[in-house]
Formats: structure tokens, C-alpha cells, sequence
């Protein structure tokens, strides 16, 4: 090896940032700065563009498409006007109406899809427009569609948690259930925010019992999606990945042709926009294993964990506190799926140190890259959500710092209450959380 190994995680570091603030897409940017690096030691090219390969032959990876496959076919055939229908029943009778329909819909959505860009799409094609003619400040709509579409990556089935758990080797079940805590914690928080604080709205009457009715029984087959996935995880009749594809055969079957049957003739582009779509996160995947193969090569983890564990000790809370400054700072410039890939063995080496359960730092860690989906540079849904509505990226990034405190707080809360967080994967799923069946009896042991 020709030069140190902490200058060659700095030439890796350094080549994927100019290039990336170039304009250079981030997958290529990562490659780039692997090769560079690879240059310089004794691994060939040939390991390395293996490597990328290895890193998404992972049949666990295979639940993204269908998950992005649901999303799309429930976006394309508008089955989504449903639920926004229904969000507008419970709650736009309140003040801000509007604000609340987006955080709500998207709680609801966030059950389907997986997806934060998906979630941005759909807000920013239905519920903006309307938001527009009752006069909300432009920017504080761009705000609140990306701070409200990061919940998609929380609640189940989240993108984000299939990634984590396919890498990490933890239960993507366990961290399903264990995102909705802070998933439902942001959403609350966003509608609270939005009653106290936000834009008037238009004040609308209170919806009869009959209006919210009809509202859930048109939203009644959609909001099946969200029982197949996660009973059918539960039970154990499915993996991840079948789960999935259950789901989408559910939708193209069932719910297409009952609610939408003229657009079964437009099914053959949304799986070629799906397979579009899935190709950027593979590639993600590929060029991240191969960085994060490189960095372990070179022994990064290994001097980031020493330089944490000198300060932190053991101590859960202290490891988990400077995991989450460091993932505040690293999703300020890379997207959360390569971030999650390139720091796995650094997050695997201080959850063992700190006896930490894999599912509670995986959901620490995912709760934290989803606050960098609204922070600069980077922000990619406050990116998408400011170009969609129309309106600067920093009018918009104006009004999204006083939703921060949202997620802080519950970044915090993720991180000192393990207990409130784990309880759903304890009942329902324990062995994702450590236990195991009584030798002697019913039940399970679940160690502390």
C-alpha cells in the first residue's frame, strides 16, 4: 500500500464531494472515488467491479422494486385521491385544514409505498394546487410536503429499513415495526406545528359521519395494502420481499380493476417507470458496498469507532448521541442509502460495543438520515418539493427550521427510550429483538 490509508479515505471522501457539487450523479461520484483510491493499493479493478456486484446480489434487495412498483401503480390510477379524500374527512375541518390533509395522507401513504419521493410526487400534483388557491405561503407548503414525506421512510414498509436490515443482517420485520413509533411521532408533531403555528387556511365545517364513511369505504381496498405487508411479515407467511409482490398482484388484480379498470391498459409503462426508478438505488447499492468494502480495507471504521468509543466509553445513549451527530452531518451530503451501506461496519462494531439491539440502533440511525432528507445542502425532498411547488430552494428552507425541532425531538426520544420505541417488535416479533422461546413454558425471555 503506497500511501497512508487515512489519506486515501480522504482522497475517496474529497473526489465523491467535487464531483458530486459538479454535478456528477452521485453513483458515479462514489465510483470515481473508489477507483481512485483503488489505484493506489495493491486490489485490482477487477475486485473492486466485483465487488459492486456482490453488494446487490441480496434477494432481500428484491422487496425495493415491488415496494416502488406499489407506489407507482397506486399513484398512477389515482387510487390516491382516495385517501387524500378520507384525510380531508377527519381532519380538514381544523385549523389549516390543508396542512393537516398532507401530514395525515402521508401517514397513510407511507403504509403503501415506502417511498419519500413517491410521497413528494403525489402532495405535490393534488394537495398543493388546492393549498395555492387558499393562499398558504408557498415555501411553507414546499416545507411541510418534504418534512411530511420523510414519514414514508419510517413507517412500514420503508425503503430505507429494507436497505438497513439486507446490509446490517437485521430483522427487517423488527425494524418495521419499530419505525412507526417515530414515524407517527414526526406526523403528530407536523399537525401540531401546523395547528399552533402555520398558515390559517380556509376553515371548512366539520365532516358528517355519513361524508367520513363513505370517505373510508372508498379508501377501504387501498388501505388493505398496509395488512398484507406487515400480517403477512408477522405471521410468517411472508418475507419482505413476497410481501411485496403480494401487494402489487393485490393492487393489479383487485383494486385496478374494481376502482380503475381502463388503466390496466397503462400497466405495462408502470412497470417500465418502476424498472427506471429501481435502477437508481441499485446502482446506489453497488457503488456504496464497493466504497464501504474500500473503507474497511483501509481500516476507516475501525478509527472512527476507536475515536467514538474513547469518547463515549460503553455507554449506549453516548454511542447512540454521536452516531447521530455524525449521521446529521453525513446526510447534509449523501443520500441515505449509500450512507446506511458505506457506515455499516462502523455501526455494526459500536452497536456490539454498547450492547445495543441491532433494531434500536437501526432505527436511530434511519430516523436521523430521514432528517437529512429536509437539511442543505443536500435535502433531496426539499430539493424535489420546492421545484415541484415553484418557489426558491432557500424560501423553502426558511420555513422548514422551525419543523427541525420536530425531528430533533424525536431523534431524542428514539434514542433515551429503547423501551417505548421496541415495544411493538417485543409483542409482535420478538425474536427480532433478542428474545427467545421459554425452555420451560409459554411465552419468551427477552434479555435486558
Amino acid at each position: 500500500m503506497g500511501l497512508h490509508p487515512g489519506l486515501l479515505i480522504v482522497l475517496m471522501g474529497v473526489c465523491f464531494l467535487v464531483l458530486g457539487y459538479m454535478g456528477v450523479p452521485v453513483t458515479f461520484a462514489i465510483m470515481a472515488g473508489v477507483l481512485a483510491a483503488t489505484a493506489l493499493t495493491p486490489v485490482s479493478f477487477q475486485s473492486m467491479i466485483g465487488q459492486m456486484f456482490h453488494g446487490i446480489d441480496s434477494e432481500t434487495l428484491l422487496a425495493i422494486p415491488f415496494f416502488l412498483l406499489v407506489g407507482e401503480l397506486m399513484t398512477s390510477a389515482d387510487v390516491t385521491q382516495r385517501l387524500i379524500r378520507l384525510a380531508q374527512a377527519l381532519v380538514g375541518h381544523l385549523r389549516g385544514g390543508l396542512a393537516q390533509v398532507v401530514t395525515l395522507f402521508s401517514m397513510f401513504f407511507a403504509g403503501i409505498s415506502g417511498s419519500s419521493a413517491a410521497d413528494v410526487a403525489v402532495l405535490s400534483r393534488t394537495v398543493a394546487p388546492e393549498m395555492d388557491k387558499e393562499r398558504y405561503d408557498r415555501a411553507f407548503t414546499a416545507a411541510l410536503i418534504a418534512s411530511a414525506s420523510t414519514i414514508a421512510n419510517l413507517i412500514p414498509p420503508s425503503i430505507m429499513a429494507v436497505v438497513y436490515g439486507a446490509t446490517g443482517n437485521v430483522s427487517i420485520g423488527g425494524l418495521f415495526l419499530a419505525g412507526i413509533v417515530p414515524g407517527v411521532m414526526i406526523g403528530i408533531g407536523l399537525m401540531v406545528y401546523s395547528y399552533f403555528f402555520g398558515p390559517t387556511g380556509v376553515l371548512k365545517k366539520r365532516a358528517s359521519m355519513i361524508d367520513v364513511f363513505v370517505a373510508a369505504r372508498g379508501s377501504a381496498l387501498p388501505l388493505v395494502i398496509p395488512v398484507i405487508i406487515m400480517g403477512g411479515i408477522l405471521t410468517g407467511w411472508f418475507t419482505p420481499t413476497e410481501a411485496g409482490m403480494v401487494a402489487s398482484v393485490y393492487i393489479i388484480f383487485i383494486i385496478i380493476p374494481i376502482l380503475r379498470p381502463r388503466h390496466i391498459w397503462e400497466l405495462p409503462a408502470d412497470f417500465i417507470y418502476t424498472g427506471l426508478l429501481y435502477s437508481l438505488p441499485l446502482a446506489l447499492v453497488a457503488a456504496a458496498s464497493a466504497f464501504g468494502w474500500m473503507l474497511a480495507y483501509l481500516r476507516g471504521p475501525d478509527a472512527v469507532a476507536d475515536l467514538i468509543s474513547s469518547t463515549a466509553g460503553t455507554n449506549p445513549v453516548m454511542i447512540m448521541a454521536l452516531l447521530v451527530l455524525l449521521f446529521i452531518l453525513v446526510g447534509d451530503f449523501i443520500d441515505a442509502v449509500p450512507a446506511i451501506i458505506i457506515f455499516m461496519p462502523i455501526i455494526n462494531k459500536l452497536t456490539e460495543l454498547g450492547n445495543i439491539k441491532p433494531v434500536h440502533m437501526g432505527v436511530v440511525i434511519i430516523t436521523t438520515l430521514v432528517f437529512g432528507l429536509i437539511t442543505p445542502p443536500y435535502g433531496l425532498c426539499l430539493l424535489v418539493a420546492s421545484k415541484f411547488v415553484g418557489v426558491p430552494f432557500n424560501r423553502a428552507l426558511v420555513k422548514s427550521l422551525p419543523l427541525y425541532v420536530v425531528f430533533l425531538v424525536t431523534i431524542s426520544f428514539v434514542v433515551l427510550c429503547p423501551e417505548v420505541v421496541l415495544w411493538l417488535p417485543k409483542w409482535l416479533l420478538p425474536q427480532s429483538v433478542g428474545c427467545f422461546p421459554n425452555p420451560s413454558g409459554t411465552g419468551y425471555i427477552c434479555p435486558p
